[in-house]
């Protein structure tokens, strides 16, 4: 059996999660905000009560975005140091991906699409689109949220779940019965397992050296068409 460490730090939401193989069977989270502080003290709270120390452990893996810079930053050079001291394997997980696996949990026998999506200011969020299969169908990309965003799923008639911490701003300025919000679904590393394990028996390593996390860039806006006065 394979032992990880789980971290997510992407958001507000701090947490850590220990697993074995593909199942969590440990975790620490709260969202005082105070990543630097509480990581390493979640870390050492998990491997202590199951017996474990990090050297025992397959991989450490690190939600790698996009996210706050300095939410990935305190979760990237934790997961480096541990991976140095340890000697252990380093694995780069996709925030929004590990969200859209959770969503998609109650929708497997629905025509579906899950929208894993993150704040990102005003009307704007980070979103990526994935099928009930945990399946990429549109990368992660700066979205400007209208009322006719998604459209295409809608009029092929699939349910569009919204999950992540942007779905209650997109309730607000979305309006149709077919979608769904899961404002309860948010980062964390409960959902982190799964994937953590796939990249790691396909040997999908994070260069320890030289990675760095998706962060959340400029979010450049752009005149929508229909606002453009005709000269």
């Amino acid at each position: 059996m394979d032992y990880f460490i789980n971290i997510e730090t992407s958001t507000d939401i701090c947490s850590v999660a220990l697993s074995a193989d593909n199942q969590v069977i440990d975790y620490e989270e709260n969202n005082d905000r105070n990543h630097a502080s509480t990581t390493t003290v979640f870390i050492e709270k998990v491997l202590k009560r199951n017996n474990l120390t990090v050297k025992q452990l397959s991989g450490v893996a690190v939600s790698k975005g996009p996210g706050s810079y300095t939410g990935l930053r305190i979760g990237t050079s934790t997961a480096k140091g541990m991976a140095y001291f340890a000697d252990i394997k380093m694995i780069a997980v996709d925030t929004l991906q590990a969200m859209a696996l959770k969503a998609a949990e109650n929708f497997k026998n629905e025509k579906a699409v899950i929208v894993s999506c993150i704040d990102a200011g005003r009307n704007e969020v980070y979103c990526e689109v994935f099928d009930v299969e945990n399946r990429v169908l549109e990368p992660c990309k700066a979205e400007l949220i209208e009322k006719n965003s998604f459209e295409k799923y809608f009029n092929d008639h699939y349910k569009v779940v919204f999950a992540g911490n942007a779905s209650e701003k997109i309730s607000k300025i979305i309006e149709n019965e077919n979608a769904v919000f899961l404002r309860d679904v948010l980062p964390s590393a409960r959902y982190m397992a799964g994937l953590t394990f796939k990249e790691f028996t396909e040997k999908q390593f994070a260069d320890v050296a030289y990675f760095e996390p998706f962060y959340l860039k400029d979010f450049i806006a752009t005149v929508s068409k229909k606002n453009v006065l005709k000269q």
